[in-house]
């Protein structure tokens, strides 16, 4: 057997291997979506409704920020107040948030501003801020970039019932109305994501959060050591749920689904933001970031057909990859239609195995770099998924950072 030949077969060997590993984990998602469906029937009734501070770290204006600020003061809810933040009182974040509150005189709302953060990462310090000055023990910390509809508070505090649940998260679907690059994003959130913390919530329970809803416990804040435990990590939200978990407290998915605004319209910043979260998992969970490789399914399928067609077996490799494709798209389907409840995505699940393969080039890209943007502003990731902001150079300091 000549060196070409024994390539071919292990190129094709693997290809079979993930493409048998991208099915058993679509099994996986598939019984997690049913376990997320059963625990939303089981959830109990909006009976527990304790006074509730939420906590909203803004930077800058973005689109339809005063729409998404409104949704969270036209809840249903009898006892809240919300906290704005940013880091100078001129921000245009927080010259949205109180056109917003003058809109709504009922609801208890507070304007702070905390200077230049010291910490790594800017919203934490924002949040710590915002912690020390909050009313009531329960904490709502949600993004700027997040809408949410009227029963949203007096759903995710259910699970707070049991003192001994510490934290409350929640998936979410991606919502733009924007072009080809930012609907791929949206996807990525829907259905990537989602069917990511379904499965790892079916394996091991929730040992994590999610960064655009948090409810927490003063208390369980504290015990961790404040948010400055995890002021110097990218995924903080990560981070900070892993914490809690660790402390001994339960960390809860909660039922309810949230809508996340993709900002990035343009292909480049969707693209840099997408990579930026990818390059900071593989930091952050390195082990868990490289066996997501098994998880993609089109790159497989591909190369099943590249190997398989070289060595006349067309048939067989057109098969294969058509077979990722339509799991990808079934994937898509399932998790858009039963979980997320994307209508979006559901009628464009064709395009999902696109954002399959787009998925693993990111991945790729993931181990050959180590700087990223957040807000503007540049980073470098150390290990663990530390941060270290980096000066700006001459040329960019002229240009006004996006939000």
């Amino acid at each position: 057997m000549t060196f070409g030949h024994i390539v071919s077969f292990a190129l094709g060997a693997f290809a079979v291997l993930g493409v048998t590993t991208s099915t058993v984990y679509s099994l996986m998602v598939v019984a997690g979506v049913f376990r997320f469906r059963r625990r939303a029937a089981s959830a109990p009734e909006s009976l527990f409704l304790p006074p509730l501070s939420v906590l909203k770290a803004v930077h800058g204006d973005e689109q339809d920020l005063e729409q998404n600020l409104a949704s969270f003061f036209e809840q249903d809810y009898p006892e809240f107040e919300i906290l704005f933040c940013a880091r100078h009182s001129s921000d245009a974040g927080l010259a949205a948030a109180r056109r917003v509150a003058a809109r709504y005189p009922q609801v208890k709302a507070r304007i702070l501003a905390c200077g230049e953060p010291p910490w790594p990462n800017a919203r934490t310090f924002s949040l710590e801020i915002m912690r020390r000055e909050a009313r009531y023990p329960i904490l709502v910390a949600a993004d700027s970039d997040v809408r949410v509809g009227p029963d949203y508070l007096a759903s995710i505090v259910q699970p707070m019932r049991d003192e001994q649940v510490g934290m409350v998260t929640c998936v979410y679907r991606g919502v733009t109305r924007h072009g080809l690059w930012a609907q791929l994003e949206a996807m990525g959130m829907s259905i990537e994501m989602t069917s990511g913390v379904l499965v790892a919530a079916m394996l091991e329970g929730m040992q994590f959060a999610l960064g655009p809803t948090m409810v927490m416990r003063t208390r369980s804040v504290e015990k961790i050591g404040g948010f400055a435990q995890v002021a110097q990590y990218y995924a903080d939200d990560f981070v900070l749920g892993n914490r809690i978990a660790q402390a001994g407290e339960k960390v809860v998915l909660s039922p309810y689904i949230i809508e996340h605004h993709v900002l990035n319209a343009s292909f480049a910043r969707s693209i840099a933001h997408q990579q930026g979260w990818a390059t900071s998992t593989r930091f952050s969970r390195p082990m868990g970031h490289f066996g997501s490789l098994l998880t993609f399914a089109v790159p497989f399928g591909l190369l099943a057909l590249a190997v398989l067609g070289a060595n006349r077996h067309l048939a067989l490799g057109l098969a294969l990859f058509a077979f990722t494709v339509l799991d990808r798209v079934l994937l898509a389907v399932l998790v858009s239609a039963l979980v997320v409840k994307d209508g979006p995505a559901l009628r464009k699940a064709w395009l999902y195995p696109l954002r399959d393969f787009m998925g693993f080039c990111f991945w790729v890209r993931s181990y050959f770099g180590k700087r990223l943007r957040y807000r503007g502003e540049p980073y470098e990731l150390l290990p663990k998924g530390r941060l270290r902001k980096l000066a700006q150079t001459p040329e960019e300091t002229q240009v006004p950072a996006k939000p």
